[in-house]
């Protein structure tokens, strides 16, 4: 099997803000030439899939800077709360926050990587079981409305491409995989 790993020969940053970084680097590739790589370092995130006891999804509405558009999909969050907070305590808190709801059980779905060509990004996914309803909580400069949809009718706007939010595709699919609906 072919070693495809790439060495980074140097680096220079050309932003750092709170959430990320972006640099450019120069690498060394497997046949020995050198390539720029263009990376942006992301703190990362959870996405949270919310099942409700009557085999609903509890999800959120919400505008989206970059792409100029309010887009549907499952309650998450940065994981930038500092060592202290574990990533499943930062799920439950990203939950509460955006919904008003807490766990009774939080499984782990795994982890995606949202765009692996540049960016740094792993989002940790979890299924939300066993709800409580309770008070939203939402960051001062966080904008949510509450959607409840059956898992039904959230895969046919997957298939109708209403819904596009990678996170919420993929814990969807992973918690129908570990027969958690």
């Amino acid at each position: 099997m072919m070693d495809m790993r790439e060495k980074q020969l140097s680096y220079e940053y050309f932003f750092e803000g709170h959430i990320m970084k972006a640099r450019l680097d120069q690498a060394l590739l497997p046949n020995g030439k050198t390539a720029p790589r263009e990376v942006c370092e992301h703190v990362g995130g959870v996405g949270v899939l919310p099942i409700d006891r009557d085999g609903n999804i509890i999800m959120v509405r919400q505008f989206r800077y970059p792409y100029a558009e309010e887009i549907l999909e499952i309650p998450a969050g940065k994981l930038d709360h500092g060592e202290g907070e574990s990533i499943a305590d930062c799920g439950a808190r990203e939950l509460k926050e955006e919904t008003g709801c807490t766990a009774g059980r939080i499984v782990p779905l795994g982890c995606v990587y949202p765009s692996p060509g540049f960016l740094t990004e792993v989002v940790h996914l979890f299924a939300a079981l066993d709800l409580a309803e309770g008070e939203m909580q939402p960051d001062e400069d966080e904008f949510v409305e509450v959607v409840r949809l059956p898992i039904a009718e959230v895969e046919q706007m997957i298939v109708r491409d209403e819904i596009r939010d990678a996170k919420t595709m993929a814990a969807l699919y992973r918690a129908k995989l570990k027969g958690l609906y």
